[in-house]
């Protein structure tokens, strides 16, 4: 088993006036907040549970209160970015290698951890991001992130493959970066160097929640295909 990062901290800008008074992850899709999809999600396949928060971090941390699995931590004064949020959670996660997922996708068939896991070769991989084709990411903008190669290799390519923002890391990659904000493509970029950042493809529906009209489309995905 593994610790599972939630990254939850974001501002959620493109959701407009939906976010104006209630951070993203505790907008309702199909009959839920969004966090609690994410929460599914990690509580399939993890041991240890972190979500970050900073926007209107009060409403998110009275939302997990009572969750024993859970721990809040609240990113300030500054958020502190993906990669810059998980650093700081790795001595909550504990472990050589972590989860991490978004908590603004929803998600049907298979776990989304799970399918990580059993696709994980510590041996060969630095990190392995779950993606989807182009036609299965409902509600994404046109262009995709990377180009699975030979063995599921990893190259930057907008015409490749969309991260469904999940994936295994290790927390090696982490190290030599200052406390503070810091992206993830700086970290992937690392493993990419060295041969060593992976994918697989998520089988099942995957939806980005991350504007206004991906409500619909997630809420229309559950209902055709079932939710996980």
């Amino acid at each position: 088993m593994r610790g599972c990062m939630i990254l939850a901290a974001g501002f959620g800008t493109r959701m407009g006036a939906l976010t104006a008074e209630r951070p993203k992850p505790l907008i309702p899709v199909a009959g839920k907040p969004l966090i609690d999809h994410a929460l599914d999600q990690a509580r399939a396949a993890a041991d240890r549970i972190v979500v970050n928060g900073h926007y209107l971090a009060d409403q998110m941390r009275a939302h997990l209160a009572g969750m024993q699995d859970v721990t809040f931590q609240q990113e300030m004064p500054e958020i502190l970015d993906s990669a810059g949020g998980i650093r700081a959670a790795l001595p909550l996660l504990g472990g050589t290698e972590v989860f991490t997922l978004n908590a603004d996708a929803v998600w049907t068939g298979a776990r989304a951890l799970g399918e990580l896991d059993a696709a994980w070769d510590a041996q060969r991989m630095d990190a392995l991001l779950l993606m989807v084709p182009q036609p299965r990411a409902v509600g994404r903008e046109p262009g995709g992130d990377f180009a699975i190669g030979a063995q599921g290799r990893l190259s930057w390519d907008k015409a490749g493959a969309v991260y469904t923002g999940a994936q295994i890391v290790k927390a090696s990659l982490f190290e030599g970066y200052k406390p503070g904000p810091f992206s993830l493509h700086a970290v992937w970029n690392d493993a990419l160097a060295r041969g060593r950042l992976f994918g697989t493809l998520h089988e099942g529906g995957w939806a980005d929640v991350g504007h206004p009209e991906g409500i619909a489309l997630a809420e229309e995905m559950v209902r055709q295909q079932g939710d996980v």
